[in-house]
């Protein structure tokens, strides 16, 4: 028996495999995969109970702070994370999107510097999309990714250098149940990571770039560690220099606010910087200190980036990515063109190029959007007041930022039943595009994604635990929630085709508005309904 078929044993592949999808899932690739399950899952599994751990200290009221035990590096001002890989130098602003191949072709179409190809908080992870978008970005790597749909065709441009691809795999809490190995499903990070650099790397290289990732949803500098021990067996097996890998860190939960030095320090060599992921942050604090009465927060519009807790998260992040010579990215404009009101097109526009003058003033080193006719906005905000090829340079050594700085959930605005509302519509909507496979959903001119659908179902939670008292004079208990959810539901379900899945969603929210349970995370709570578990497939 050959080394590849022994450590094959124990695999089994539980999705519908076609010609396309086999080249993906070949039988190198499948041991590569079963390889970095053995080697790291056990460690994944320990760092998730770390995260329970930590969960019922928070809940006792044991607020975060800078860790003492590793004080020695912030203090430390000699060592530095690497300098930016080909293709990273320049990222003042990067498109985001699912991968399915419409979407990847429009987006390395786009006059952008980079594009993140998700797999995580965009994309409803049915294995048709997660395979498929292998697929994808496997062509489009390879400049075969054009295709026909209907009359119009698909394919990618040929008058400018495409943007540098960025993949971001999905968190260290999600699974893969479409694939197993030795009886338990495979971690989706690494299923998301072993697919795409077994299979990409080498050609990335070999094109001028490499392979280059964004890491969604760390709690702390270990689960950074481990990301950290795949790179450095990724490119050992494949004989790949180490360091050739780079990871860009988003910074979406409280408690990685305070270990930013830490998370760059642990992937040095392979560190890109970090970035401002805004919508998760606001998602996390309200999660992480849900018990406590303190951490109230009003509607969502009202939680902007420059309240306290959100200005000094930006300050700090852009301070310490600079001290150590990686990037600085900011945030998401989630907003799309309004085709049939100019005035409230302009309007939308322009808080769009507030909102990136904001972050290249900061110091950011660049930005991100989610529609390809923001991307002229952002690059001119960023050309005009960037016109180098990011701000490193910027140490911003006047900012100060302390742990109560990024716990001050001092801000002005009111919970509101329009608040509640919008709440319940943007949490109904994205649940039920994604029941139906849909990760990205446009909303009210909004693209939502799974983290503004969790701000939602957060608020809504945290306003019925701690009965808050509207602005109109009404406490949010149990009652008021369900009778609100009931009216959202059924009029969303009336205006939408046959067979939509609204009253599934209300189903599943109304276990999760009232302040009683509180599922970890919404994708998944609602995996199960996604997944379709089948009989294992022949290799």
């Amino acid at each position: 028996m050959s080394n590849t078929e022994s450590i094959l044993q124990g695999v089994a592949i539980l999705g519908p495999l076609n010609d396309q999808t086999r080249r993906i899932l070949n039988k190198d690739a499948t041991a590569f995969l079963a390889l970095l399950h053995r080697s790291f899952n056990g460690k994944r599994k320990e760092l998730l109970q770390r995260r329970d751990i930590r969960q019922a200290e928070l809940d006792k009221g044991v607020l975060p702070d800078f860790l003492p035990e590793t004080r020695n590096i912030r203090e430390n001002d000699a060592w530095k994370g690497a300098p930016p890989a080909p293709g990273l130098v320049d990222r003042r602003v990067e498109i985001t999107g699912p991968t399915d191949r419409k979407m990847v072709v429009n987006a390395l179409n786009s006059n952008v510097w980079t594009y993140m190809a998700d797999f995580e908080d965009s994309s409803a992870p049915t294995w048709d999309n997660m395979i498929n978008g292998q697929v994808n970005l496997y062509d489009a790597i390879r400049n075969q990714v054009n295709f026909k749909q209907g009359e119009k065709e698909y394919k990618l441009r040929t008058d400018r250098t495409l943007p540098t691809l960025i993949a971001r795999a999905r968190g260290w809490h999600l699974e893969e149940k479409h694939f197993t190995v030795d009886g338990e499903p495979i971690s989706a990070s690494l299923f998301d990571f072993g697919l795409y650099f077994f299979h990409n790397a080498h050609e990335l290289v070999r094109r001028g770039t490499g392979p280059y990732f964004y890491l969604p949803k760390m709690e702390s500098h270990l689960e950074a560690r481990l990301w950290n021990d795949v790179f450095n067996l990724g490119q050992d097996f494949i004989a790949m220099p180490r360091g050739t890998i780079r990871g860009t860190v988003l910074i979406e939960t409280i408690v990685a606010a305070f270990e930013m030095e830490e998370i760059i320090y642990e992937l040095r060599d392979h560190s890109a910087g970090l970035n401002c992921g805004r919508w998760d942050y606001i998602f996390s604090v309200i999660k992480k200190f849900r018990q406590n009465p303190n951490f109230v927060l009003p509607d969502r519009s009202a939680v902007t980036m420059t309240v306290p807790f959100m200005d000094a998260y930006v300050q700090l992040l852009i301070k310490t990515c600079h001290k150590r010579g990686v990037h600085a990215m900011g945030g998401m404009a989630a907003q799309i063109p309004i085709k049939d009101d100019k005035e409230a097109n302009d309007k939308a526009m322009a808080s769009v190029y507030a909102d990136k003058l904001r972050e290249v003033r900061a110091g950011h080193d660049g930005t991100w959007v989610a529609h390809p006719a923001l991307a002229a906005i952002a690059s001119d905000v960023f050309n005009k007041h960037m016109p180098t090829p990011n701000q490193l340079f910027k140490r911003r050594e006047e900012v100060h930022v302390t742990g109560n700085d990024l716990l001050n959930m001092n801000m002005p605005g009111t919970v509101s039943e329009e608040g509640i509302r919008k709440n319940l519509n943007i949490g109904l909507g994205y649940m039920e595009g994604w029941l139906k496979g849909i990760g990205c959903v446009p909303i009210n001119y909004l693209m939502e994604d799974a983290a503004t659908a969790e701000v939602s179902r957060s608020q809504l939670w945290q306003w019925c635990k701690h009965g808050v008292t509207t602005a109109e004079g009404k406490k949010v208990d149990k009652a008021y929630a369900q009778r609100l959810l009931e009216e959202q539901a059924d009029e969303l379900a009336s205006k939408a085709p046959k067979g939509n899945k609204y009253q599934l969603a209300a189903q599943y929210f109304a276990g999760q508005v009232t302040g009683e349970d509180y599922a970890d995370f919404l994708t998944s709570l609602l995996y199960n309904e996604i997944t379709s578990v089948g009989p294992a497939a022949k290799l």
